[in-house]
């Protein structure tokens, strides 16, 4: 176990009741290259101890920027003041935790050593030369933009109860933007990707280059590209459509703190919910492909992360818990609960949450729908707690008879997302995740990553009416 496990542990030693001690080493790079130019180069570290105890049927947190004995001794006597003072003005309190398959050993993934040891010179050079790539793919193209970032963190977290577990990941990301300008006409292409491991998991698929001038390119050819005709459409959503559909809009109304607080999903357990084509999980792990940009070994309460299957052929089987929520629903904790930094409480969060691939082709679902339209690579897009969702999209391809038309830009795609997998009528069988890059903001933030296959259903698309 590492120096930081043995430490937590003989802090932990003598205490009463539960304790939950996690400490985390969190380093940050990131490099942003502008029209030629070096916008920014920053590095940022930050290290310590978060102290969760639960007494009185209440928590008390408190966290150290240390990973020194009598000071997270100390943390930890503020935490049994928290809870106790929060016992006293609770009217309801925590119940028992129950039972949960608690992580010991160490759980480290690959890419670590691969990425800390490509140089700054390197990872800075990687960036110049995508961007002026990025200007020179497209006489159009006015303004670029790259952005490298990473991310290495180190873990231990031990409770008193039997977690002691550790482990070290790396998360690299890459984003690209080109701005096309024709006749006062401007239009932005965007492309992304984030992983959880090395290099060549971040470039496993496509190469840098590959990203820069499909960037421009998109750029490029929205320019002059009409607008979509609004009202009810047949759309087949990419993966990364359908990424952003499960995470923001199905996702977050399955987490149980939202459950309990009355989301759409609330009392629907064992109730249809989608057609009997989707199938949609949540998993620590990265699914079907390497390399998911939300994957944990361990969450931050030391459970394992496991995969958890929210919707099974339509019917809604589970929702997303930390140990307190699972406590009260009398079921096993999911591995959900994350926390950004050591000084943050862990927040039942998602992980890497997708629709499972069915076994119709791309070809054969465009070939067999007669007008609709492709819609490929979210730029923005809002969901709330009863499952009603509106998406921006950044191509969208007009379908006539089978056939793959012209490009259209400004689409939007909006529903109730419950609604919208009910309409669900085929499912590719091919798979990629989609939202690596991407950060789920939830009080604090998260990394998380989404995908699936590509996905035929009805939704309202915006546009001219």
């Amino acid at each position: 176990m590492s120096e930081a496990s043995e430490i937590l542990k003989e802090a932990l030693r003598g205490t009463d009741g539960f304790v939950e001690l996690r400490y985390h080493s969190k380093l940050t790079r990131n490099i942003t290259v502008e029209k030629g130019k070096v916008e920014k180069s920053q590095l940022r570290s930050r290290t310590g101890v978060g102290v969760r105890v639960l007494q009185g049927g209440a928590w008390g947190f408190a966290s150290t920027g240390t990973l020194e004995l009598g000071a997270i001794r100390k943390a930890l006597e503020i935490s049994r003041r928290a809870a106790e003072a929060g016992s006293r003005m609770r009217k309801s309190r925590v119940s028992d935790l129950g039972e949960a398959p608690l992580a010991k050993g160490n759980f480290s993934t690959a890419g670590v050593e691969e990425v800390r040891q490509r140089t700054f010179e390197e990872k800075l050079g990687m960036t110049s030369e995508l961007e002026e790539r990025i200007r020179r793919a497209a006489s159009n193209v006015t303004s670029s933009t790259c952005s490298y970032n990473e991310i290495f963190e180190d873990k231990a977290i031990v409770t008193s109860d039997g977690a002691d577990a550790s482990f070290q990941i790396v998360r690299p990301e890459l984003r690209l933007q080109a701005v096309a300008e024709k006749s006062g006409e401007l239009s932005t292409g965007f492309e992304s990707v984030g992983v959880t491991g090395g290099w060549d998991c971040l470039f496993r698929d496509h190469t840098g280059e590959y990203f820069a001038e499909r960037a421009a390119k998109t750029a490029n050819d929205l320019l002059g590209a009409s607008r979509p005709e609004g009202g009810r459409s047949t759309v087949i959503l990419a993966p990364s459509i359908v990424g952003l559909l499960v995470h923001e809009a199905i996702g977050h109304t399955v987490e149980a703190d939202f459950v309990l607080a009355g989301s759409v999903a609330a009392g629907k357990l064992g109730q249809r919910v989608a057609s009997n084509l989707v199938t949609l999980c949540d998993s620590g792990a990265s699914e079907f492909v390497d390399g998911a940009g939300g994957s944990i070994p361990v969450d931050d309460e030391g459970v394992i992360t496991g995969r958890t299957v929210i919707i099974e052929n339509g019917i809604l089987k589970s929702y997303l818990h930390n140990r307190e929520s699972a406590a009260t629903f009398g079921v096993s904790p999911t591995g959900n609960a994350r926390a950004w930094e050591y000084s943050d409480q862990p927040l039942i969060r998602m992980r890497n949450t997708y629709m499972e691939p069915g076994t119709s082709t791309l070809e054969d679902m465009i070939a067999s729908t007669a007008d609709g339209y492709l819609l490929d690579g979210p730029r923005n897009g809002q969901a709330d707690a009863t499952g009603e969702f509106m998406f921006g999209v950044q191509e969208a391809w007009r379908i006539r008879d089978g056939k793959l038309g012209e490009l259209v830009k400004g689409v939007t795609i909006s529903g109730i997302a419950f609604d919208v997998l009910s309409t669900v009528d085929a499912v590719s069988d091919t798979f990629n995740w989609d939202l690596g890059s991407g950060y789920c903001g939830k009080g604090q933030p998260a990394k998380v990553d989404a995908g699936g296959p590509y996905v035929r259903c009805r939704a309202i698309l915006g546009g001219q009416q």
